[in-house]
């Protein structure tokens, strides 16, 4: 059989620890995404590691460091089809540009434990997981900078109210958002249990103040039939 006469012990011993190490830091990853609710989590990021790693061992078993780099440059385009699907836009919004690096990086991590470079995906490891947690409280401070006009995010105003007012709160909402000069792209209304409505209205403005906009939820919370009024600032991660 060719299975007999090419298996060797020492090459599969090579692919078998290779495999535990993007296993192992796959799961090191994917936890962190996956304790975030990220989209991609425990499962897609190890499956993207050891899938990396599979494919960049056998390249390197079969056609030696050559068709290693081959493969490689295939596994980078691959993987970017694969970040795309997890990437959404709506309106001014765009989600899901984090996740889709960061399974470009368990896929890096994944084809160095192929390539036997197990200290480079361990250390490939250590920032990606540090760029995942220790960055967040640093991009929590400096979301909470003044705006400066070339900062671009996406805002929406939301508030809660009797549904039998739906109509009214709406045009009441749009009206104040043009006395706040931070006018409405759109105005949705969802309804919610208990005959409520619940009214999101996306500002066409990527710029905001925080003070302002408070303000401006504080005179919503005291129109009539309106329960809560709050507003939200998603950059997109």
């Amino acid at each position: 059989m060719p299975f007999i006469a090419s298996f060797q012990l020492g090459d599969f011993a090579s692919t078998l620890i290779s495999l535990v190490v993007a296993f192992v830091l796959g799961t090191l990853i994917g936890a962190e995404r996956q304790y975030r609710q990220r989209i991609a989590g425990l499962r897609t990021n190890v499956l993207v590691a050891i899938g990396a790693c599979q494919f960049v061992d056998m390249a390197m078993h079969l056609d030696g460091a050559g068709g290693a780099v081959r493969v490689i440059a295939y596994v980078v385009s691959g993987i970017g089809f694969l970040g795309a699907g997890v990437i959404m836009k709506d309106g001014a919004n765009v989600s899901g540009l984090n996740t889709a690096a960061t399974l470009w990086c368990s896929a890096a991590v994944g084809a160095c434990a192929g390539a036997d470079l197990i200290a480079q995906s361990v250390a490939l490891t250590v920032f990606v997981l540090a760029g995942n947690t220790l960055l967040r409280p640093l991009v929590r401070r400096l979301e909470r900078l003044p705006q400066g006009e070339e900062t671009e995010a996406s805002y929406e105003v939301i508030l809660l109210g009797a549904a039998a007012e739906a109509t009214a709160l709406q045009a009441r909402l749009a009206e104040q958002l043009e006395e706040a000069a931070y006018p409405a792209a759109d105005i949705e209304a969802v309804e919610r249990p208990n005959d409520m409505v619940e009214i999101t209205a996306r500002l066409v403005s990527t710029t905001a103040r925080r003070a302002e906009l408070d303000a401006l939820t504080a005179r919503l919370r005291g129109l009539a039939g309106v329960s809560s009024a709050h507003w939200f600032r998603s950059a997109g991660e």
